[in-house]
């Protein structure tokens, strides 16, 4: 056999790497967009942070310019070949809001962050090595409900980590959950200590960071779109500022209302005379 006929056969035989992506087909890779909008508080920008070290396949761009333009987030994840982005949004100064979105055509979901503590703020004891793969756990209520089905999906296509990631380390120390308690989905993040040969289960210390989100709706499409899932127990920060308002300024007509029926009393019902108000008082020009 020829040079050209060993060649001919080694180019027709099939190799095991074509062989196994035919037969099993590759899931597409993820990554994560990690970006915010203007007017992040310091707070806010540690937050964020700390989440870029907890995700090493997770890609952290600057902030963007417009506020009601958050669309334009698809385009940046675009740019940075990201199938998934976490977008910090802003509004007053100080409420948070959370967009979890599969891009670039969907769904996403939008939370209202709540209770954050950053991992400078708590300052635990725990620690874990940089970079290396966590375990992602999820409350039992994540399997019940159809819209908790989804946003277990999205939350595991977002935060889990790819096996062989380049940036990743092939080591395992520490464990991500999120559970669900009064309506409200808690983020916590545990080392996973050394296993106890005299308990069952390892013994876990937190790490940080540390908040609460409170699910606003879902999306059919990427920060945008129609609506599939609105909660009925969300309540907005301004309704509740406004309601606080309202209660002060109710609290306050009461009480100049209290005033003004005080002096119209007073006016229609006088004080007798009392015969003994002038005892003390004498004329300094009699005593003369």
């Amino acid at each position: 056999m020829g040079r050209q006929d060993r060649g001919k056969a080694s180019r027709d035989r099939p190799s095991a790497s074509s062989s196994r992506v035919d037969n099993e087909p590759r899931r597409p890779r993820e990554k994560t967009l990690l970006l915010s909008t203007r007017g992040t508080s310091t707070q806010h920008r540690h937050l964020l942070q700390d989440l870029a070290s907890i995700l090493p396949h997770a890609k952290k761009e600057s902030k963007l310019d417009g506020k009601d333009k958050i669309y334009v987030a698809n385009e940046v994840a675009e740019m940075n070949n990201c199938n998934n982005c976490i977008l910090f949004e802003v509004r007053r100064g100080h409420d948070l809001y959370l967009w979890l979105a599969k891009t670039p055509n969907g769904p996403s979901a939008k939370f209202h962050v709540l209770n954050v503590h950053t991992m400078a703020e708590v300052r635990l004891t725990g620690n874990c090595l940089k970079g290396s793969r966590f375990v992602l756990s999820f409350d039992k209520t994540f399997n019940e409900l159809p819209h908790a089905k989804l946003l277990k999906e999205m939350f595991t296509q977002a935060f889990a980590v790819p096996e062989k990631h380049k940036h990743s380390k092939p080591f395992i120390d520490h464990v991500v959950t999120l559970s669900v308690c009064d309506g409200k989905i808690w983020f916590r993040h545990y080392q996973v200590v050394e296993w106890n040969s005299e308990k069952e289960e390892p013994v876990l210390v937190e790490i940080g960071p540390r908040f609460v989100m409170n699910l606003v709706r879902i999306f059919a499409g990427s920060l945008s779109g129609m609506t599939l899932y609105e909660n009925p127990d969300f309540v907005s920060p301004a309704a509740i500022m406004r309601m606080q308002r309202k209660r002060k300024a109710t609290r306050v007509a009461d009480r100049s209302g209290a005033k003004t029926r005080r002096k119209l009393y007073e006016a229609h019902h006088p004080m007798p005379k009392d015969p003994l108000a002038d005892v003390f008082d004498y004329d300094s020009d009699s005593d003369e």
